[in-house]
């Protein structure tokens, strides 16, 4: 499968920048899903890598093949991509049976591929079937009833599933009969020796033409397949119909049409149809959002097994963060279609580069405390925290505030001086959705309206703490005294509304605890995630330990 590079994508109406200067290596066999919440252009960017929009400029390559460049006039349409997509809606037709549905696509394709010899393979598949005469009828006999009657149908689909076949090729090895023989595995050897040789006769009818077959039973010349401009044959289609519906298990739906199906067997159906191209990427945009919730937990494993199984290239929408951090190897998170964080989940919930990824990632969501302080020469920072709270914030790794602050500047002049010269390029316009530093929400319990709140005057001795709930413990010999404002137990957990003065932090405490509202508890700030941001920019500073 291939890599995926987009260089520098930028997707504009008027002035409205919906994807803005997006640069992504997408490696090959990763599952990648777009983050962010809606309208941030995520949607957008899965579009243009798969030739469903235009992008106004920059490049896109798949594998190595440009399918856009903006300065090279590239335009590779959808169709031509050898991509999948899954979409919100199945958009199953309705008039048709599931075997008709997952099949439809595979009937317009007419394309250059190698010739495949159809007979051989039919005939390598029963070789592969027949080896083992017990084996066919042990299959065979599990699919009767409780009242000893076979089921044809779903003997099929048994034998399709166990040795990878088409219907064809079933049919043809249940009609042997083996099943009923008195001794099955006598019968299956002699019917072996009948397909073994007429498998060595195609071979030398081959040879004698100076060509081969190999294993997938490909017609060879010199060695290499001979390409044909041609559609796929009734076996390589019912093949492909078969193969995806053995991945997702709806084997035994093949008749069935969609309106006999539940939600999770039609997405199962819509992720058949995709994956039967045998496309080079599965973009999928929000396909699980029409699913209820315990549906949709058991359709992330299925998608995670099928990611495994298919060795494909994933890139998956979403803005359910629980679900792009269970399923992806990389999280990709868009806000106001400007690239914020491109990482490994576990690394974007600890280690957000942000104020607005650290807030969007994570539920509960994180507390952010605000703090002012400077940096002492054993290089902690010392802060005033809720309301006149003292504490010293203790970096893991060595840090001088004032480098720091150098580097902060200079890549704010760097990214003024790109923007200044973008628009001296004819055609160039201002983005009329700005980019601002994320304005995060400070818990109290006296909410006020921020609107008409003048906006506070931010130095370099302004900072944001970030600390996740599960950090914040209930602890008898806690340094903060707090009160207990909200608790909702769920059994393996409560989550906690702490009050500490004007201020309101959320905890997780694992364990059956019970506590009520109004209970005096105190409380401490453990480990070494704590996480210390710039209040002026909202960029992370550092990770460390917070000493009360």
């Amino acid at each position: 499968m291939p890599e995926i590079i987009l260089e520098n994508i930028t997707k504009r109406w008027g002035k409205f920048f919906g994807v803005d200067n997006v640069s992504l290596n997408i490696p090959d066999n990763s599952f990648i899903t777009l983050l962010g919440p809606s309208g941030c252009g995520k949607t957008t960017i899965l579009r243009m890598i798969a030739g469903l929009e235009t992008p106004t400029e920059g490049r896109i390559t798949i594998g190595d093949k440009v399918v856009f460049d903006s300065n090279a006039g590239i335009n590779v349409p959808a169709n031509k991509r050898k991509v999948g997509f899954l979409f919100q809606n199945y958009a199953l037709w309705p008039n048709m049976t599931v075997y008709e549905n997952i099949s439809f696509g595979l009937k317009n394709i007419h394309e250059e591929m190698p010739v495949v010899d159809d007979t051989a393979k039919q005939t390598g598949d029963m070789i592969r079937a027949l080896q083992n005469g017990n084996k066919v009828k042990e299959v065979v006999e599990e699919c009767r009833d409780k009242n000893g009657k076979l089921d044809e149908n779903k003997a099929y689909v048994k034998l399709i599933d166990n040795y990878n076949l088409s219907i064809y090729t079933a049919k043809e090895l249940f009609a042997m009969g083996i099943h009923t023989a008195s001794d099955p595995a006598t019968l299956a050897k002699a019917k072996l020796s009948e397909y073994e040789k007429k498998l060595s006769d195609i071979k030398a009818k081959y040879q004698g033409e100076g060509k081969s077959l190999n294993e997938k039973y490909e017609v060879l010349k010199n060695g290499t397949p001979v390409i044909e401009n041609r559609k796929l044959s009734k076996e390589e289609i019912d093949s492909r119909v078969r193969a995806c519906s053995r991945i997702v298990k709806i084997g035994m739906f093949m008749d069935r049409y969609p309106a006999e199906l539940s939600g999770g067997q039609q997405q199962r159906v819509a992720i058949a149809r995709t994956l039967a191209p045998e496309p080079q990427v599965l973009f999928m945009d929000e396909p699980l959002s029409n699913l209820d919730a315990k549906l949709r937990l058991e359709m992330r494993y299925e998608l995670q097994r099928l990611h495994v199984e298919t060795g494909s290239t994933f890139v998956y929408v979403t803005h359910d963060q629980m679900e792009a951090m269970t399923l992806a190897t990389r999280i990709c998170l868009v806000n106001n279609g400007v690239l914020q964080q491109y990482a490994a989940p576990l690394e974007v919930y600890n280690r957000p580069s942000n104020l607005f990824v650290a807030d969007f990632v994570g539920n509960p969501s994180m507390n952010f405390i605000d703090g002012k302080g400077s940096q002492q020469s054993d290089g902690s920072v010392a802060l005033d925290i809720l309301g006149g709270i003292k504490a010293r914030f203790v970096p893991t790794q060595a840090l001088d505030l004032s480098k720091w602050r150098d580097e902060r500047d200079r890549d704010a002049a760097v990214k003024a001086e790109f923007e200044r010269a973008r628009l001296q390029k004819k055609g160039a316009v201002e983005k009329s959705n700005k980019d601002e530093v994320f304005k995060y929400h400070i818990q109290k319990v006296e909410e006020q309206d921020d609107s008409i709140t003048d906006e506070p005057v931010i130095t370099d001795e302004d900072f944001v703490l970030g600390i996740r709930p599960e950090a914040i413990d209930i602890d008898a010999n806690g340094k903060i005294d707090t009160t207990i404002y909200g608790a909702m137990p769920t059994g393996m957990e409560s989550t906690l509304k702490l009050r500490v003065g004007e201020f309101l932090l959320t905890s997780v405490i694992f364990g059956g605890v019970i506590y009520q509202i109004g209970q005096e508890e105190k409380i401490n700030i453990h480990g070494e995630d704590i996480l210390l941001f710039d209040r002026r920019s909202g960029k992370l500073i550092c990770a460390g330990k917070l000493e009360l």
